[in-house]
């Protein structure tokens, strides 16, 4: 057995020299920012300043189209936002709620996963409202922040006289 000892000593040293080599390389290779908590939720990687605009996605650029005369808007960068995306065109009727919004119902609900943080919603923005499965669409202020309520994005003119009006709304991608 005196040979065994320095041929399992050796095995053990190239062990621990993978192993610290693995370990070295995951915090900085691609397959560390998939990395997931105790919680099994995915955990941001940490990026120098100087790369993270870089790499950040943008909100994507609409036209709404309020009775036929076509307003710019800006869809917020959120998993929501994007499902909305993945339906347009989209037109829809309006009809008014609580004399704050207008509303209306999309072919099919939103998957609401990834939702950002709770928001008041202002004049000019449009939500989604997830226990009724509807879009909103509001001319004037909203009371407060509800976590049933996602801002999807907002309108660049705000003409909540117009809003407050609408019968028919259009949304596409923008020109």
């Amino acid at each position: 057995m005196p040979t065994a000892r320095p041929a399992l000593a050796a095995r053990g040293a190239v062990a621990a020299a993978l192993l610290l080599a693995v370990t070295a390389c995951a915090d900085n290779s691609p397959a560390a920012s998939s990395a997931s908590s105790p919680s099994g939720r995915p955990q941001t990687p940490i990026r120098p300043a100087s790369t993270a605009s870089a790499d950040r996605n943008t909100a994507m650029n609409i036209q709404v189209t309020i009775d036929g005369q076509p307003v710019a808007a800006t869809l917020n960068d959120h998993a929501v936002a994007r499902d909305l995306a993945s339906l347009l065109p989209l037109s829809l009727d309006l009809e008014d709620f609580h004399q704050t919004e207008r509303i209306a119902y999309p072919p099919r609900r939103l998957g609401v996963s990834g939702a950002p943080a709770p928001a008041a919603p202002k004049a000019g923005d449009l939500a989604y409202y997830a226990p009724w499965g509807n879009l909103a669409l509001f001319y004037r202020d909203g009371d407060s922040a509800s976590a049933d309520l996602i801002i999807l994005g907002h309108l660049d003119d705000r003409d909540n006289e117009r809003l407050a009006n609408a019968e028919r709304i259009t949304i596409e991608a923008a020109p």
